[in-house]
């Protein structure tokens, strides 16, 4: 199994993620890289020693949305993925033939897929909180692009976002704050899993007011995007919630890379 480990990485700047909703987003300014890490410990995904990059078989490459549809279908984890106890969210998936858009107000909304996007499917879960531990809220998200070039502009757009709105409201009760983000290609600080990387922190506050710890991790492999956002309790502590995003994220890169690899 390719695995993904959270390793320690300076602090970083700029760079949000679809916090609540979760899904890919567009934007209309022009692509960014983020400014390198300063100081203080962040996580980021990293690749363990030998993981394999992906070269794709040119036939297994989705080149039409129902291909690229049942791609992103197969890739993006459901609830029972995550582990045990985990249920869907309302609404439990996003809605098909659209994806997120951070507007000119840091709002995000859904909307129709543009050209050169085959495909985009997100999907929302949920551990209810037990035992004095609060609740942690996932997300699992997948996009298909007809060329490998729109896949490496969405982890650039990404990038440039926070730049511009390191506050966002994902949903009418959800606000993401203080976001961070850095970008980690192929080959840099041992990133050896992926194309290209982003790793996305911050704050998530719910209906309730309640401040938690939030992060989006996002990698590309070829025309495919996948991303995971975790949000949870101070109580689940930072480790395991790095943990939990990290593997979901190796899953999705392993569900890829055994659908577009030759035999």
């Amino acid at each position: 199994m390719l695995l993904v480990v959270g390793s320690l990485l300076a602090g970083c700047a700029g760079g949000p993620g679809d916090a609540g909703a979760g899904a890919p987003r567009a934007s209309s300014g022009s692509p960014s890289r983020a400014a390198p890490p300063a100081a203080g410990a962040t996580p980021s995904p990293s690749g363990a020693p030998g993981a394999a990059r992906l070269t794709p078989d040119a036939a297994l490459v989705p080149k039409h949305p129902a291909a690229g549809r049942a791609l992103a279908d197969a890739v993006v984890l459901s609830p029972g993925d995550w582990g045990r106890g985990y249920v869907a969210q309302s609404p439990a998936a996003s809605a098909p033939g659209t994806w997120a858009v951070l507007d000119q107000g840091c709002r995000w909304e859904r909307e129709p897929l543009p050209h050169g996007v085959l495909a985009s499917v997100s999907r929302y879960s949920r551990l209810p909180g037990s035992g004095g531990r609060g609740e942690v809220r996932v997300t699992a998200a997948a996009t298909v692009h007809s060329a490998a070039l729109g896949a490496d502009e969405q982890l650039s757009t990404t990038l440039e976002e926070v730049l511009r709105c390191p506050d966002q409201q994902p949903r009418t009760d959800e606000r993401i704050k203080n976001l961070m983000s850095v970008g980690t290609p192929f080959g840099a600080r041992e990133q050896d899993y992926a194309d290209d990387s982003v790793l996305e922190i911050g704050q998530y506050v719910g209906g309730d007011g309640g401040v938690r710890p939030y992060r989006w991790m996002v990698a590309r492999l070829g025309t495919v995007v996948v991303a995971v956002s975790v949000t949870g309790g101070e109580e689940h502590g930072e480790q395991e919630l790095n943990q939990l995003g990290s593997e979901a994220l190796a899953r999705m890169l392993e569900r890829v890379q055994q659908r577009l690899r030759g035999k």
